[in-house]
């Protein structure tokens, strides 16, 4: 195996990869090194498996909300050892067909942890690699809950892998993995708490559209437990229990047949021996400049979880991956903007959200009207029988530019992509306003929501 090379990427995922491949058809020389199975968190652990069990609960949650205007006859559950399997049919080919594709492109597949041993160098089990460039885009791990009893809580990538589920379960965060889990979970017809240390969940989210979504899972039989810190996990027989300090600093117990992790993911830097390099790095990941290039470290760029900068979601690594390629190209001339960046929690239905909040912007002091609307009774949710959705769009009063957009409710998934263009490419309410979209469909509430 070659030991020199131009550019060594840690990382074969959404970041990674992409940066692997522009290099190395640029005719730069290329290792990718991953501990992991080659394809990345969102391939394999994330984004895509988790979506194809998305898709089985909307299924089933369709065909139930149905049930009382002409669709079957009783209520169905999602089959988990099946759905595992149906997954598991888009998972297990993708490290093969990673590498494979990696090795095309002329790029070298490498095994195992790297740990730098010098400012050029890494070491992979045995193996030394150099490199003049570095490019650090390893991803996330669960973070640490630093409790007793945590060997007791699964991760999300083992509860994704679980060949049957129990009769109920906990999840341990009010975050997007708590939450989309949570949703698939119910519709296997298992029990669901979720434990939030915090009062508001999704902080990141609309907190009205939030409310309205806990208040639907609530009816989906998910229980959110707010304020809830959880102290330790223990084992009692074959099942746990899940001791908390609720806000007026009292003990409860809950019990489950299973704990998962949902509290959150961190960079995977700790045992890389970034000292050697000099990389600054903070409880975010490394710190780098809008170049994406290590603020200490001129060798090395960073992207992807690994990067501080950016929101964790697998389209800005994708975009990162290709900013970092274009950068050691062309000799750091194209800067990040993570200005319009559309999320989404995969509840059922989802909720989704771009741009800022009306907390933010009060707080910069904007000039801005708020469009609310519970579009429960609206066409678009009656006609699927769903019984909450709802929407707020902030629009700038001197420009009419979209400030922000926020959907809880069917197609908010597509709908938020439609107010990230407008807000990308600077158009205003009016501009929607006045397009003509096909009807009947969720884009043709677009004029009403602006």
């Amino acid at each position: 195996m070659d030991t020199l090379f131009d550019l060594i990427v840690i990382g074969s995922g959404a970041a990674g990869g992409t940066a692997a491949a522009i290099c190395s058809e640029a005719g730069i020389k290329v290792a990718v090194v991953d501990s992991n199975p080659f394809g990345g968190t969102c391939s394999l652990r994330g984004c895509v498996p988790k979506k194809v069990l998305v898709g089985e609960a909307e299924t089933v949650d369709a065909y139930n909300r149905m049930l009382d205007v002409g669709v079957g006859t009783s209520k169905t559950k999602i089959n988990w050892p099946q759905a595992i399997a149906f997954k598991n049919t888009f998972t297990e080919p993708t490290p093969a067909l990673t590498e494979k594709s990696y090795t095309d492109l002329g790029i070298t597949n490498v095994h195992g942890r790297a740990k730098f041993i010098s400012s050029n160098q890494i070491q992979v089990g045995e193996n030394i690699l150099e490199g003049e460039r570095f490019l650090l885009a390893n991803g996330a791990k669960p973070m640490d809950l630093g409790m007793p009893g945590k060997e007791y809580v699964k991760t999300s990538d083992e509860f994704l892998d679980m060949k049957d589920l129990p009769e109920s379960v906990i999840f341990i965060g009010g975050g997007f993995i708590s939450f989309e889990f949570a949703h698939i979970t119910a519709r296997t017809g298992a029990q669901v708490v979720i434990l939030d240390r915090g009062s508001t969940p999704l902080k990141i989210f609309d907190a009205d559209l939030v409310e309205q979504m806990v208040k639907s899972s609530a009816e989906e039989g998910i229980v959110v437990k707010r304020e809830r810190a959880v102290e330790k996990v223990e084992m009692i027989d074959s099942a746990f229990a899940v001791t908390v300090k609720n806000a007026e600093g009292a003990s409860e117990v809950f019990k489950a047949d299973l704990v998962v992790h949902g509290a959150g993911r961190v960079p995977d830097l700790d045992d890389m021996n970034l000292e050697v390099l000099d990389v600054q790095r903070s409880r975010r990941g490394v710190v780098v400049n809008d170049y994406l290039k290590s603020v200490s470290n001129p060798s090395v760029y960073a992207a992807g979880d690994a990067a501080e900068i950016g929101p964790p979601l697998t389209p800005v690594a994708l975009y990162q991956g290709n900013v970092v390629a274009r950068n050691i190209i062309d000799g750091d001339k194209t800067k990040v903007d993570h200005s319009v960046v559309p999320s989404i929690v995969y509840t059922v239905p989802p909720i989704a959200s771009v741009g800022i909040n009306e907390d933010q912007a009060k707080k910069q002091g904007l000039d801005f009207r708020v469009n609310h609307q519970d579009t429960s009774q609206w066409y678009s949710s009656r006609r699927l029988q769903i019984k909450a959705s709802s929407s707020k769009v902030l629009v700038d009063n001197a420009s009419d530019k979209i400030l922000g957009a926020h959907i809880f409710g069917p197609g908010a998934e597509e709908l938020i992509n439609v107010f990230a263009q407008a807000m990308k490419t600077k158009a205003t309410a009016s501009d929607l306003k006045s397009t003509i979209f096909a009807y009947p469909t969720f884009c043709s509430d677009i004029k009403y929501l602006v």
